[in-house]
């Protein structure tokens, strides 16, 4: 019998597995503990969202600030020091916004993840939206 498409070619041997999945967490974080970090009322780290100014309008995640990925520069992080981890997101995996916001930032000299699923993984989770409302209050939704 001929082996599946997933057998095909084979898994790594368990050291080498050990090591990339080790590896990856490094580069990235979740949505979950995004948001569980965040509810402790004091996150480690600085969560940036890399979209644009009407995507983060229309809905981002509670704390994130605003910082679309081309205009990451030195001068908009002199304010946080050096050893600030900041954790990129976009609109989801279709998105490779977080990554080239990632991409900049590590340019930079900066620490940085990435948290996986962005905005369609946060609202898989069930994690609500923060929105800017037109009168220019704050309110919380869940998109559909």
């Amino acid at each position: 019998m001929a082996p599946s498409t997933v057998s095909a070619i084979p898994a790594a041997d368990s050291t080498t597995a050990l090591a990339h999945f080790e590896s990856s967490l490094r580069f990235e974080t979740d949505c979950w503990d995004v948001s569980d970090s965040l509810a402790s009322g004091n996150p480690d780290f600085v969560l940036l969202d890399v979209r644009s100014p009407k995507h983060f309008a229309h809905g981002h995640i509670p704390g994130a600030l605003n910082l679309p990925h081309r205009k990451i520069t030195e001068s908009k992080l002199r304010e946080y020091p050096p050893d600030t981890l900041f954790v990129t997101y976009c609109a989801g995996p279709h998105c490779n916004g977080a990554t080239r916001g990632a991409i900049r930032l590590a340019q930079l000299g900066r620490p940085v993840k990435i948290m996986i699923g962005g905005v369609t993984g946060w609202l898989d989770e069930g994690l609500v939206l923060q929105t800017q409302a037109a009168s220019g209050c704050t309110e919380v939704r869940q998109q559909p």
